[in-house]
């Protein structure tokens, strides 16, 4: 039967013990935790459960009792075999996120393997596909003051496993977020948990949270007063051995879950298909995987908030995967870069020109790009659709309609195919050039 991973014995942690403001932070602690588990210490705030994380990280001494972690009683360790636990038996995630203001994002993350003495070429590479693999590797040369809260929490996160440590402990990583960057950090703890078997022991007081649980430890006034099970991944004898074999049945797709970040557990059977026909999709026509893909599309932001241009994008896009770059061949690259400027400077020339001057533009970009061959008469009927639909008078499906519709009823005639790359294109113009 395997053993607990962490294991605390009637733990007692006083505060100015003996003092007339003495407060008893935690009261007869006893808890086993077992790897591989998700586990959530719950209650109001004061009732003891920072205190109980930051006892199994080591930083908060008992007054009374033990805490063991992976055989070791952590306050019998050396001072040499506490650090070692730091670097590496452990990582953390706090609310307050706790970057270096000084380091850029990459330094931040590779920080703890200063320690370890590792060389830089090794701690980048290592810092580099964490940051790929938590989609913020566009943000590698940046610094924390750049970032979004969601941001830095990824890159806390990043940091917290770059010595690859067995357990993470978050406390409160969510509490300065906004709801959608709170539930992105809280997947990637669930990921952390499931597919690469870290046992997380997280911090809150938010009840929304508590289905990303196992296990759930309740506490109020320094003590634990119940424990809810929502995944029961304790030992269980017999019924654990079953349910093993069920786990080394399921390995294929945890392998499969490390490539595509989009595909969880829970999608089997029938609910498979949809995510095999996109994938498909994906790789048939673009030839690119999603990782790829997906930082390529984190330097398009880059470009779109203006935090970098076009020439920087190309040389980002042509960069080695390993490098923080999206690993593309520099044709590709150069091709792409090319059609985004193209619909960028378009998009430009509609915010900041008149109508008419947009339409001229607009109209000869159009003829270029789709080989258009269009009459004297068909192309002021085109210029006038150009126009309507920058003015709004058009929206897509009407616009694209006269594009497919013949002379006589007032269109423009062109082929069913053509009429709908027309209309894409002047769609993603226009969203391009829209701001709020």
């Amino acid at each position: 039967m395997e053993d607990p991973i962490i294991e605390v014995k009637n733990l007692k942690v006083t505060y100015n013990k003996g003092k007339s403001n003495e407060v008893k932070a935690l009261e007869d602690i006893n808890l086993k935790i077992y790897p591989k588990e998700f586990v959530i210490f719950f209650g109001p705030s004061g009732c003891g459960k920072s205190t109980l994380l930051y006892a199994i990280s080591g930083l908060q001494a008992p007054t009374e009792g033990d805490v063991t972690v992976q055989d070791k009683n952590l306050f019998k360790m050396t001072k040499a075999q506490m650090v070692e636990y730091h670097q590496t038996g452990m990582g953390m995630v706090f609310q307050a996120f706790y970057l270096i203001p000084s380091l850029n994002v990459i330094d931040n993350v590779c920080l703890p393997k200063v320690f370890r003495g590792e060389s830089i070429e090794e701690r980048k590479k290592e810092g580099i596909k964490l940051l790929h693999r938590f989609s913020i590797v566009e943000q590698a040369q940046k610094f924390p003051e750049q970032l979004s809260g969601g941001q830095k929490q990824r890159v806390s996160i990043s940091r917290s496993l770059i010595n690859n440590p067995e357990i993470i402990l978050a406390d409160e990583p969510v509490g300065n977020l906004d709801s959608e960057s709170a539930k992105n950090v809280l997947q990637i703890l669930k990921e952390l948990n499931e597919i690469d078997k870290k046992t997380v022991i997280l911090v809150t007081h938010n009840a929304e949270h508590l289905s990303f649980a196992d296990r759930i430890i309740y506490l109020r006034d320094g003590k634990i007063i119940k424990e809810e099970v929502n995944k029961e991944k304790r030992p269980m004898g017999a019924e654990d051995e079953v349910k093993m074999t069920v786990e080394e049945l399921s390995g294929e797709l945890k392998v499969l879950m490390r490539t595509f970040k989009n595909l969880s557990i829970t999608q089997v059977g029938a609910l498979m298909v949809p995510f095999k026909a996109n994938q498909l999709m994906s790789h048939v026509l673009s030839e690119l995987n999603e990782e790829q893909i997906n930082t390529a599309n984190g330097f398009l932001k880059e470009l779109l908030f203006y935090n970098i241009n076009l020439e920087q994008l190309a040389k980002n896009l042509d960069m080695d995967y390993a490098k923080g770059g999206a690993g593309w061949n520099k044709r590709r690259a150069d091709r792409f870069t090319e059609r985004v400027g193209q619909i960028i400077k378009q998009a430009e020339i509609i915010r900041k020109s008149s109508s008419q001057l947009a339409v001229v533009s607009l109209s000869q970009y159009f003829i270029d790009l789709f080989k258009l061959n269009l009459d004297t008469e068909t192309k002021m009927r085109f210029d006038s659709l150009l126009q309507q639909r920058i003015e709004a008078k058009l929206d897509r499906i009407e616009f694209q309609k006269k594009m497919d519709a013949s002379k006589v009823l007032g269109g423009i005639n062109l082929n069913r195919i053509t009429a709908e790359k027309v209309s894409r294109e002047m769609e993603i113009i226009m969203l391009i050039k829209f701001s709020d």
